[in-house]
This record gives structure tokens, sequence and C-alpha cells, in this order.
């Protein structure tokens, strides 16, 4: 086993941003991204910690979300025709024989060992959504914030295939984070409006990362996801 590659290449972070968002003109280059938080202990195993930190790159403040909830283009869902996940291709090659889920599940967890094709083979993980622990990471999905069929109805079906490449595999911005699988298939391609964290000490973080994605990639939001996202926001510490 080796230990997991994130924890020990300080510059890898650079390198997936340059590989993951080939068209960052466009989209996720109208915000600076937002440095990483560095993943710490989450507290005693099978215990449930409010307190835990943060697992993917820190989103704007509250105060910024609401400027940026502002902004965004409130219109009805576009047409799922013509919509497919492939369309949307992950998991991508990050580092050797590292993809984007690996990836993720490296940083999300703690004490994440590797093999040799990158596959987490021992870890511990807490899901944000449902506040359970996990050591097999089977277990786990890597969710997409903003799902790919919402991006779809909400713009991205007139993207380019490799700019929907780039979104859903995004390790830059707030897009990608390890939850159970249960909580991830409940959430489906729902809006806020529709399905929310269950783990209500989570809505604040949520909404601020699903508000910067869409003001990232200028996606549209409904009347009824803006006022979630709004009334989400107001769970926020002042």
């Amino acid at each position: 086993m080796i230990r997991a590659w994130w924890r020990r290449a300080a510059t890898t972070t650079a390198l997936i941003a340059a590989a993951v968002l080939p068209f960052a003109s466009t989209t996720a280059a109208a915000a600076p991204a937002p440095e990483p938080v560095p993943v710490s202990g989450s507290g005693p195993v099978g215990t449930v910690d409010d307190a835990v930190p943060l697992r993917l790159p820190e989103p704007p403040s509250a105060e910024v979300a609401r400027t940026e909830l502002a902004g965004l283009h409130v219109a009805a869902p576009h047409s799922m025709n013509g919509y497919s996940r492939a369309k949307f291709p992950h998991w991508i090659k990050q580092h050797g024989e590292c993809d984007t889920r690996e990836v993720v599940l490296a940083r999300d967890g703690d004490g994440v060992e590797q093999d040799e094709k990158c596959r987490a083979v021992s870890g511990t993980w807490f899901s944000e959504y449902d506040a359970k622990v996990f050591h097999v990471s089977g277990q786990l999905d890597i969710d997409h914030i903003v799902p790919l069929a919402n991006a779809w109805r909400s713009g991205a079906d007139e993207w380019t295939t490799p700019e929907r490449r780039a979104f859903a595999n995004d390790l830059e911005h707030s897009q990608l984070i390890a939850v159970s699988a249960a909580s991830n298939r409940q959430k489906g391609d729902q809006s806020p409006d529709q399905w929310s964290p269950p783990r209500h000490a989570y809505w604040c973080t949520y909404a601020r990362a699903w508000t910067d994605v869409k003001h990232l990639y200028h996606l549209n939001v409904t009347a009824p996801e803006k006022a979630k996202l709004s009334e989400m926001l107001d769970t926020c510490a002042s």
C-alpha cells in the first residue's frame, strides 16, 4: 500500500486545475479559485461532529454567495432532450493512475491509503450530507454539487463536450464531494428546492457551493431554486 498521493504532492492542485479546466477563459475564470482547506481529523470514528472540517475547496462567504445568487439568471428549465451522462465524460485521469473519483476520495478522507492503481483501500470518510462515517470507499459516491442533469437543464445543453468534461471533473471549485451512496442517490439530479442535505448543519456550505458553481459556469436557476438557496444561506452564521 502507499499513502494517498494527494497528501504527498503539494503541486498537484495546480496541475489538476490546468488539466481539468480547458475552457477557464469562458467559465471558471469568472472568479479566482478558492484555496483548498487542509484535511485534518474529523473527531472520533463513529461520532457525529458538526465541526467536521470542510473537505471540498472552500466556497465563498455567505455575503459573496448572496451577491452571486442575486446575479443569477432565473429561467425555466431547458428540455432534457438529448441529455446523456456520457456527454459529461467522467471520471478522467488526473495524475498517473489516479482518476477524479480517487482524487476526491483521497482528499475527503482521513488516513487514506491507496494501492498501485490509486484505489483507496483503507481510510475513514465522514459524509457531510447525513453525518455517517464509513471505512469502505465503495460505500461512497462522488457527488456533483450541481448535478449533471441539472446543469444540462440550466444551460450546459449548449456547451461543447470539452466544456462539459471540465465541469464534471472540476476539482478546483466546490463541485465534487465524497458522500454516502445513499444520500447521493436520494438526491439524484434534484435542485435545493427539491432536495437538501438532511444534515441541516451543512445547509450553509451546500448553498454557498451550489450558488458559486452556478455563478462560475453561468448556469440558470429557477425561481423556487433561488428562493430555497436564499433560505439556506440564512442559516449561515452572521
